[in-house]
């Protein structure tokens, strides 16, 4: 398929980017943590500061912005259409949808300087803070907080299992390696239960929430664990009934995707992206459609603690070698 030029002019200059943040790997960065050899941390906050050399900073025509594949990316295209155009107009300048597939897609575009604005799923948000400069501004959230969600471990209504350990020797699809309700979480908490992934029961993945989902009701595994939130908009939309399946386990509450722009991007416009989310009403049919009527101000340090935690309970690394070696298992 050909590269629309558009897109291509924007790997273009996301390779310039990548070629200067090489050069920015060799100052005298008091502080990176666990971000890539391309950013700084200096005021350790856990995300990639904004570059001081005007030089790599960047004030795009047109910006892109892409959702958390977690379905079919033309569902949320619909669902955004109201919000697009209000960003567009916030900001003064065309604002696109970008489809994307798979997390790693994700990441890597935002990481190459073709992604500037994204809703991140809760676990991919730490390897796209760490590998692709993403700063976590935003969460859907209502007059009560931010909207959170939960793990539901699913099998069909009419199976014969009425406990996790009943799944000892079973085929479970979890989503994909970077999916916290999909599969960091479970490698946390499931042990505890009894229940230990890859030792106990067999992982297959999916690829995403909707075809783990769909995959339980087809009878192709027997179970998966899957995020609430998923669950609950197929049911609505009617994609699947509440009657089709079985819930074992329900976990505490985690967060919903985290919506980032790229860190270098240009202070002004920075402050500008984030007064036009949290300034913006979410009109009913996408609050149905997503949750939450409103974006809160979060930061990635405070409010991606627990999810962090979890991570390093299962093992989980968020660096350039564990990023690959995830998208490898795909």
């Amino acid at each position: 398929m050909t590269t629309p030029l558009p897109l291509l002019r924007h790997a273009v200059a996301g390779a310039i980017v990548l070629a200067a943040g090489t050069a920015f790997a060799q100052d005298n960065c008091p502080n990176r943590g666990d971000l890539d050899a391309q950013f700084c941390d200096a005021d350790r906050d856990l995300v990639a500061d904004t570059p001081t050399d005007p030089k790599r900073l960047r004030n795009p025509s047109t910006l892109v912005f892409a959702f958390t594949p977690v379905e079919d990316p033309a569902i949320y295209e619909k669902l955004f259409r109201p919000f697009m155009g209000h960003l567009s107009s916030c900001v003064d300048r065309k604002v696109v949808f970008f489809p994307v597939q798979s997390n790693a897609a994700q990441i890597e575009a935002m990481r190459s300087g073709r992604l500037h604005i994204a809703a991140f799923s809760p676990g991919p948000v730490n390897f796209a803070v760490n590998l692709a400069g993403a700063v976590p501004f935003a969460i859907r959230g209502n007059e009560q907080g931010s909207v959170g969600m939960n793990l539901k471990m699913i099998v069909r209504s009419e199976s014969a299992y009425q406990k996790l350990d009943d799944l000892k020797g079973k085929r479970i699809a979890h989503t994909s390696p970077s999916s916290n309700s999909g599969n960091l979480a479970p490698r946390a908490l499931f042990p505890a239960l009894g229940l230990t992934p890859d030792k106990d029961y067999k992982v297959v993945y999916s690829g995403k929430h909707d075809q783990s989902i769909l995959g339980v009701k087809a009878g192709d595994y027997d179970a998966a664990p899957v995020a609430s939130d998923v669950l609950q908009h197929m049911t609505d939309r009617g994609v699947v009934k509440p009657d089709e399946f079985r819930v074992l386990y329900t976990s505490g509450k985690f967060p919903t995707d985290a919506y980032a722009y790229a860190y270098n991007l240009e202070p002004a416009l920075q402050a500008k992206i984030k007064q036009c989310f949290y300034d913006y009403k979410i009109p009913a049919e996408m609050a149905k459609g997503l949750g939450g009527d409103r974006f809160l101000p979060i930061t990635y340090k405070k409010d991606w603690e627990l999810v962090r935690t979890v991570a390093a309970s299962a093992g989980e690394l968020f660096t350039r070698e564990a990023f690959d070696k995830a998208a490898a298992k795909k």
